[in-house]
């Protein structure tokens, strides 16, 4: 049964309300500002020269022309919706038209549903929420076990990414106890708000299940880590003086062909002051894996920055976990029951095979995730 015209105009309201909230926080004149400025630079010819500024330069534009883009479509929305409301009103009760408040009561779930992604879309409003995200999963003890559970966990990353449109790049990869298990993995998924996403699977990780690797099919717990930070682009400064760096080259492990096993393309760096360590083996190229393991070190820099920044606001962040018991942000329990937990938000499914393969469901574990922490996401 529709709902009466009564109902239709009350909700009219409350929805304007809230797009008028929405139109302030989400600094939508200020947005279309910006895009006039940004329309204009990117039509210099000066400009089309530097291919990376150019680039940063047309992803900003894209992300403003989406948000206006949806705040238009808004607003178009609540405009048909007071037209079938002030229509409705005019009507007199035996002139009621049911497919009217039918079409009214359909903008009004349209309508509600742009205003939740819209103000999800809020709490990734950090300064590097829209860049891409650099992820590395480290297995913790127990050998092969938590070496195939670091195996689940990338699966289940590289899907998610693979299911929202995001390219997937290995940096360096360990293997463990045989070729198919990994001690530890770092990947960038490159794709618009990337980290904004994935910053909240930060934390350690616990699985708990019958281990395919026991002869008496005995329940095992393993650990991995995963850790993300933003993948840093020309809009962030990090300032690395030369001296403060130990640069090692090594030969590249795993498959490459004849030049990979004969040449020290390999890069290790190693940020002295903080005792940093990234490597990249990705690229047949030294330079280019130099290049790659820079922009990671910036990027685990700015990440500890902003942890140091935490730390002096909140006691309990100074607190560090191990990746062990009593430490982990979620459990993934497959025996004796199914369960999918994060302890931090008490949100909680039963499909974990759906999880595990990266679906949808995922996606609810991150939002969760976020929106309870609206606060500190909008000031990262």
């Amino acid at each position: 049964m529709p709902v009466s015209s009564k109902e239709i105009h009350s909700k009219l309201l409350e929805l304007k309300e809230r797009s008028e909230l929405l139109r302030r926080s989400f600094s939508i004149v200020e947005k279309r500002s910006r895009l006039e400025e940004l329309n204009a630079q990117v039509n210099s010819p000066e400009l089309w020269s530097d291919t990376a500024k150019m680039a940063n330069l047309n992803k900003e534009k894209r992300l403003l022309e989406n948000d206006i883009s949806l705040f238009g479509g808004l607003e178009e929305k609540i405009d048909e919706l007071a037209a079938a409301d002030e229509l409705l009103e005019s009507l007199a009760d035996s002139e009621s038209d049911d497919s009217l408040a039918a079409e009214a009561e359909k903008l009004l779930s349209e309508i509600d549903k742009i205003l939740n992604e819209m103000e999800f879309r809020k709490m990734l409003g950090g300064k590097t929420d829209p860049l891409n995200a650099i992820i590395s999963i480290n297995a913790g003890a127990g050998g092969r076990e938590s070496q195939d559970w670091a195996v689940m966990l990338w699966r289940m990353y590289t899907r998610w990414c693979e299911r929202r449109g995001y390219s997937v790049e290995v940096v360096d990869k360990v293997t463990g106890d045989d070729a198919t298990a990994i001690k530890n993995v770092t990947f960038i998924a490159s794709g618009d708000f990337a980290y904004g996403y994935l910053k909240a699977e930060t934390g350690v990780h616990r699985l708990v299940r019958i281990s395919p690797f026991d002869a008496n099919k005995r329940r095992h717990t393993s650990f991995a880590s995963v850790f993300v930070t933003p993948e840093i682009d020309d809009s962030i400064e990090i300032e690395i003086d030369e001296k403060d760096l130990k640069i090692d080259t090594y030969r590249s492990g795993g498959a490459g062909g004849q030049h990979v096993n004969k040449t020290d393309s390999a890069i290790r760096i190693t940020h002295l002051p903080t005792g940093i360590v990234v490597q990249c083996q990705n690229d047949r190229s030294q330079h280019m894996n130099r290049a790659t393991a820079m922009k990671i070190l910036k990027s685990k820099l700015y990440e500890l920055e902003l942890q140091k920044k935490r730390e002096e606001s909140s006691e309990a962040e100074k607190q560090k976990m191990g990746i062990d018991f009593g430490s982990q942000i979620r459990s993934y329990v497959l025996a004796p029951y199914k369960m999918v937990k994060d302890h931090r938000t008490d949100f909680e499914t039963g499909n974990t095979d759906a999880v595990l393969n990266g679906e949808a469901i995922l996606d609810e574990f991150i939002e969760n995730y976020l929106l309870k922490n609206g606060d500190q996401n909008e000031n990262h």
